[in-house]
């Protein structure tokens, strides 16, 4: 079979004799108790959920909710590990808790692998990204990476605000994630567009989410045609041309890990950079402490990464079962928190306080298990070089408003606008 021939048919043509998923009621509105009802797209989540899960995890450590469809939140760090490991008890065919459950039989693949598959066929999709993400092939986009943020430090002139998350913080990701898929960066709009719906969209309407998710894909399918007749050195036509189990990829499968870099490299990046330079802004100590010693940004990034790690990931329970004195019922969402799990003061000394010094720093902000962030490098040297980059450049700096600065709902949390005084 010609490469071609693989991408022929159109990726909205569907199988009537395919199921198509179930769909639930969207509920939203106030929460009236974060242990019985709780959810993570409501506004006092997003301003701060470390006060709630910290509550929870005293009080009722894994949380229910009858939105979406049913769902659970484990909140101390031994639970959250425990479920990222078991793949026996817990899919992975969808990872974004939304008012729609694909149909069972996208495993064991799922949408955006591998993040999405379940064993076996997890172990091969992984283990074709891993030569892209690795250290010395990360290291190679660093120079490019850190004349890109001195840019963009360039184009603030002599503004006395900025706006951190808007103008340096989101730029940084798509500019790398747009070059390793050979993607346009002028299509940078558009990208922006694809994350706010796959993430903070969940409580749209089933059949708008879906419409949504179609434009994303159409999206990539026209990048992987643009490929097709014009091939070069980057992920795109690395994924076109690779080979699983003797075989070409399947269309799903290239435009699905398309997806998950697009949307998983750029968001969850920029929103460690965003909220690592809200905390320097308000923390004026450990700013000037990194000034003096930019050896330090290393470990600090690491504590910041903890402190206010961005994602948070869904599993889909398999089998009706009792787990830690809870009924869970087969297709229940479970929402792994590693925000949560990396605050638990049985895991981590001082854990509701960043310690930029901190030495033994095990964390859990790039996942547990076997899912565990594949561009975990990639995005550790995009998260420090951003730093170093703006504490060399602008070692002066504070929140101008606090009450300016919003953050992201959904599963992946950061600023969304950080208006920073320079100076």
């Amino acid at each position: 079979m010609a490469v071609d021939d693989r991408f022929t048919q159109d990726h909205r043509d569907s199988d009537p004799d395919q199921p198509a998923g179930t769909r639930n009621e969207v509920v939203t509105g106030p929460v009236a108790d974060w242990a019985t009802d709780f959810s993570h797209v409501e506004p006092e989540w997003a301003a701060d959920p470390y006060t709630i899960q910290d509550d929870l995890r005293q009080r009722c450590p894994v949380a229910h909710t009858e939105r979406f469809g049913g769902a659970w939140l484990p909140t101390r760090y031994a639970d959250v590990a425990e479920i990222a490991y078991d793949t026996e008890r817990f899919s992975s065919r969808s990872v974004v808790m939304s008012n729609f459950r694909p149909p069972l039989d996208l495993a064991p693949m799922g949408a955006i692998p591998p993040i999405s598959s379940d064993p076996p066929f997890h172990h091969g999709a992984r283990k074709l990204l891993l030569p892209v993400f690795t250290r010395s092939a990360v290291a190679k986009r660093e120079a490019a990476t850190r004349a890109f943020c001195h840019s963009l430090i360039d184009s603030f002139g002599d503004r006395p605000v900025v706006d951190a998350a808007h103008d340096y913080a989101q730029h940084i990701p798509i500019r790398v994630i747009a070059d390793m898929l050979g993607f346009p960066p002028e299509d940078a709009p558009q990208f922006k567009e694809f994350i706010e719906n796959t993430l903070e969209g969940v409580n749209s309407p089933p059949d708008e989410r879906m419409e949504a998710m179609n434009q994303l894909f159409d999206y990539l399918y026209k990048q992987i045609h643009d490929h097709l007749g014009d091939p070069r050195d980057d992920l795109t036509t690395y994924l076109i041309n690779a080979e699983l189990y003797g075989h070409k990829l399947q269309p799903e499968h290239v435009a699905g890990t398309m997806a998950l870099l697009l949307i998983a490299g750029i968001d969850t990046t920029w929103s460690a950079i965003g909220a690592s330079l809200w905390h320097l802004a308000k923390t004026p100590a450990d700013r000037e402490r990194l000034v003096a010693e930019p050896e330090l940004v290393p470990t600090a990034a690491e504590e910041m990464l903890r402190a206010y790690a961005p994602v948070t990931m869904a599993r889909l329970v398999k089998q009706d079962m009792r787990w830690r004195d809870v009924d869970m019922k087969a297709e229940d969402w479970v929402l792994l928190s590693f925000p949560a799990a990396n605050r638990d003061p049985a895991q981590f000394e001082r854990a509701d306080e960043v310690v930029i010094d901190r030495e033994v720093n095990r964390h859990a902000a790039f996942g547990l298990g076997i899912h565990r962030c594949v561009g975990s490098h990639l995005a550790r040297m995009e998260l420090r070089v951003a730093l170093e980059v703006w504490l060399e450049r602008i070692p002066s700096f504070s929140l101008d408003d606090p009450s300016g600065v919003t953050w992201a709902k959904g599963q992946v949390r950061g600023p969304r606008t950080l208006p920073l005084r320079i100076g």
